[in-house]
């Protein structure tokens, strides 16, 4: 593996045998600690050697070059004893001890990262839009198109952006130097979490209001004697009598028979066509008329609430906070945020199942219309609700698994997380649907009509559902925590997206890492103030449904094509295979390569015929308020064609659209794990660099040490640029270098 002419650094290495080859043994820093943490002081093989050509056999996918055997025969034990010469040392330190990339950082526990991604994956949407769906689509017959699209497009996407993002160790804006031309993939990534973060903190601010109101000895939503903001419409002014001593009228409410005084309604349904009013829960005018004051339309925006505002001032400061010091305060944070909810749920669910009328909501639930599987909007909602509920495609992903140690077992932690999220939002199904039958129970109606879409059943039902647990001011305190622990996770990995990114691409800002963080916040806050006007919820479901959803299987799609058929399923799985030794590819790449993108591309043709004005509850947007939905959805995807036209315009190797899109869906040489000594495992790329940061300091400096033996025998000349082989021009605006005497910059790992 390792050519002639050796370094006088090389010196100071001593080789180790390891059945076929010698490898060369990290040096040690005079004062003991492994030098190969990252940057220019890494001492494994030459400094900056690329490897020679391997033996037999070719990888599909750009002309690659791989070493003998294929994917499915590659020994395991032979990659643990590669890593355990190449990593070993005669002083180990503790596993979690130090950072292993001591410039990006680390999780600093063993369970940081998976309870982290725990947290973002299992958030609000699990909470109320899944029960949501369950009974617009048929109730338990929503489970199972909901199970199977977890297995073909949740699961495979979940596990290739968490392993993705470990193998290179960078975030979405700086993860695609396997294929410059799809970087636009990491703009559009970061600007759906921007997005998202901005309206996801908003409902943080909605759980900061509602649990400040949780202090007092009488819960204001429980009764209707509240004129500032209940109706005559409130359920406790209308209830449901058998009118047996009384008159019954024929609107369907009964009167008195000897004073004439009202007394209820002895027949709801006839009472709601002969009047159009309908009973409403105390709970549900709490939000709509006090916490909300929700206007008319989106046309009566309204301005900005002041309590509204202060709750999400304090959500972007404790935001802040907990990501002052990065990943190693969310780390610990997410130790109670990820588990504490389960806690709260599991109570609910006992104190729901002992309810009047509970029974019913969980009939509806589990009880399947099967009749409903024909139905293709049952099948795109499954799948929506797939992206949502494991939060993939957001860029998210890709940003916490880049913290992770090379050597973490991500498929352990991948299938953890999904089905730890699946049997999350089917639990919390049965607890919302025990609600839902005692409220319904309680409403006179069924149980689909209790209540509206989105925050609706979470900042309505769930209060109500507290109300009936003594003491209710403990019990709603602590729902209320949990709600904001549940959303916290969430935006704690949105807005690392959007700093990962930032400072990925700009790396001279990492100094500056709080201040940055401070801008984000004080740019998002802002941003998000008209969210808390009364009109703001109707900008907040267009934020929703636009930028949060459409995009998403945008995304997603180009995101498989860029990964599995530009750069190659075969070689990424043996990427994958160097971090966590397994061999069983069978099901990812019939995933990847066939039911994932097919899934994905007919949703997004299905949700563009089967287009439809948006509606929040009964009421109809105009057709202004879809256009600025469809401009939130192309402020973040349009960044994929932009980029594209960009790369090529700017590639200066190549002398036709081809030859730039060739080299642009190429991998860069700088491709790879971060720190050499994990790039010299990657022993199936003919001529892949062990440490490029090295070798580009060589050909800047040409008095550094240049290997004479893998110079390339062509020349190149600034002044003959179009005779140079592409990947071998003199300059390249990727590595930003100049070629030095006898050699070129190569900027690609092959030459096209």
């Amino acid at each position: 593996m390792v050519g002639s002419g050796r370094t006088n650094a090389e010196e100071l290495t001593k080789p180790v045998a390891t059945g076929d080859n010698t490898q060369w043994r990290e040096r040690e820093d005079w004062n003991g600690a492994v030098d190969g943490s990252h940057g220019y002081n890494t001492r494994y093989l030459r400094p900056g050697a690329r490897r020679g050509p391997q033996r037999n056999g070719s990888f599909p996918g750009n002309g690659v070059t791989l070493s003998q055997g294929s994917l499915d025969n590659t020994s395991t034990s032979d990659t643990h004893t590669r890593e355990g010469s190449v990593t070993g040392s005669e002083h180990p330190s503790p596993l979690y001890a130090n950072d292993e990339n001591a410039e990006r950082g680390n999780w600093s526990g063993r369970f940081d990262f998976l309870l982290s991604l725990l947290g973002y994956a299992v958030g609000l949407g699990s909470i109320w839009r899944f029960p949501y769906l369950c009974f617009r689509n048929g109730g338990g017959a929503f489970l199972f198109p909901y199970l199977i699209m977890t297995v073909v497009i949740g699961t495979p996407v979940f596990f290739l952006e968490a392993s993705l993002g470990q193998f290179c160790s960078a975030g979405p804006m700086a993860c695609w130097d396997f294929a410059p031309l799809f970087k636009g993939l990491g703009i559009a990534m970061v600007m759906v979490s921007a997005l998202t973060s901005i309206y996801y903190n908003m409902i943080m601010g909605w759980s900061l209001y509602y649990l400040f109101a949780s202090f007092t000895s009488n819960l204001p939503w429980r009764t209707c004697d509240n004129p500032e903001w209940n109706t005559q419409d409130c359920s406790l002014k209308l209830p449901l009598v058998d009118c047996k001593k009384g008159e019954k009228l024929e609107d369907g409410t009964c009167n008195d028979a000897t004073s004439g005084s009202f007394l209820g309604i002895w027949n709801y349904s006839v009472f709601t066509n002969a009047t159009g009013r309908r009973r409403i829960s105390p709970s549900e005018e709490y939000w709509n008329g006090r916490a909300l004051k929700i206007s008319s339309g989106i046309d009566d925006f309204g301005t900005p609430k002041w309590d509204m505002t202060l709750c999400l001032l304090l959500a972007w400061i404790l935001c802040f906070l907990c990501l002052l010091k990065g990943i190693k305060t969310t780390g610990k944070v997410v130790y109670f945020t990820a588990i504490f909810p389960y806690v709260v749920l599991i109570i609910l669910f006992f104190r729901g199942v002992t309810l009047d009328n509970a029974g019913e909501g969980i009939k509806y639930y589990i009880i399947p219309d099967f009749g409903r599987l024909a139905d293709a909007r049952v099948w795109n909602d499954a799948a929506n609700q797939v992206f949502f509920a494991l939060s993939v495609a957001g860029g998210g992903l890709i940003t916490l698994s880049s913290y992770n140690r090379f050597k973490n077992n991500i498929f352990r932690d991948t299938m953890i997380v999904v089905i730890s999220d699946t049997a999350t939002c089917i639990f919390g199904g049965f607890v919302i649907f025990s609600f839902l039958g005692y409220m319904a129970g309680q409403l006179g109606l069924e149980v689909k009509d209790v209540v509206k879409d989105g925050a609706g059943l979470a900042f309505v039902v769930y209060p109500e559902a507290v109300s009936s647990l003594p003491p209710a001011t403990l019990w709603a305190i602590l729902f209320f925590i949990m709600l904001l622990t549940l959303g916290l996770d969430s935006q704690f990995a949105m807005v690392e997206t959007v700093l990962t990114g930032i400072l990925d691409q700009f790396p001279h800002l990492r100094p500056k890492k709080s201040f940055v963080i401070l801008i984000i916040c004080i740019v998002f806050f802002f941003l998000g103030l008209p969210l808390a006007c009364p009109g703001g919820m109707y900008l907040l479901q267009l934020m929703d449904s636009y930028a949060g959803g459409l995009t998403l299987i945008i995304v997603a799609f180009f995101e498989i094509v860029a990964v599995i058929y530009v750069y190659g399923c075969n070689r990424f799985c043996r990427d994958i295979h160097i971090m966590i030794g397994t061999n069983i590819f069978i099901y990812w790449k019939v995933t990847w390569m066939v039911l994932s993108p097919l899934t994905i591309a007919f949703i997004f043709i299905f949700m563009l015929v089967d287009y439809s004005p948006s509606k929040y509850g009964d009421y109809l947007y105009p057709r202004w308020a879809d256009g600025v939905g469809w401009l939130f959805a192309l402020s973040s995807i349009i960044f994929i064609p932009l980029t594209m036209v960009y790369k090529l315009c700017r590639e200066t190797e190549g002398d036709t659209v081809l030859q730039k899109l060739r080299l642009l869906t190429t991998p860069k040489t700088t491709w790879g794990p971060a720190l050499p000594k994990f790039r010299e495992l990657v022993d199936y790329v003919d001529g892949f660099e062990v440490d490029p940061h090295k070798t580009r300091m060589q050909e800047r400096f040409p008095s550094w040490h240049t290997n004479k033996a893998f110079v390339s025998d062509t020349k190149s000349s600034p002044l003959q640029p179009t005779h140079a082989p592409l990947g071998l021009r003199s300059q390249s605006m990727y590595s930003g270098f100049s070629g030095i005497s006898g050699g070129s910059t190569n900027t690609y790992e092959t030459n096209v």
